[in-house]
């Protein structure tokens, strides 16, 4: 069983960053972070492998947002750069097989962190 620590989610303006991170309790091959706003189904945002070669994007973060791990750390980055209103949601740490956008190909989630950004 691997547990998933988020932190890093808040309130912010925007145009503005936050960066989010996700402690992993043991290592897995792949690590991710989906996200779900109000009223709306849950969505992928972004994923990274175990090599951090293979870096997948959903088309509405890419170019503004960038995936990053630390293996020794056992830990993974989201930052989130010109942000949007419509980025506010819940974004949920993943982990597991995972290396696509299916949220079953992930077994492990964290408890999710808000993100809220201000018009």
């Amino acid at each position: 069983q691997v547990q998933l620590r988020e932190s890093g989610g808040g309130l912010v303006q925007a145009g503005g960053s936050l960066r989010l991170s996700c402690a992993a309790s043991s290592s897995t091959y792949s690590m991710g972070w989906f996200r779900q706003a109000p009223g709306k189904e849950r969505e992928f945002a972004a994923a990274i492998d175990w090599s951090s070669i293979r870096l997948l994007y959903a088309d509405s973060v890419k170019g503004r947002f960038t995936i990053s791990r630390d293996i020794a750390k056992m830990t993974v980055y989201l930052q989130m750069n010109s942000l949007k209103p419509e980025d506010t949601a819940v974004y949920y740490c993943v982990a597991g097989p995972g290396g696509t956008m299916r949220a079953r190909d992930y077994d492990y989630w964290g408890q999710g962190t808000q993100v809220t950004v201000s018009s």
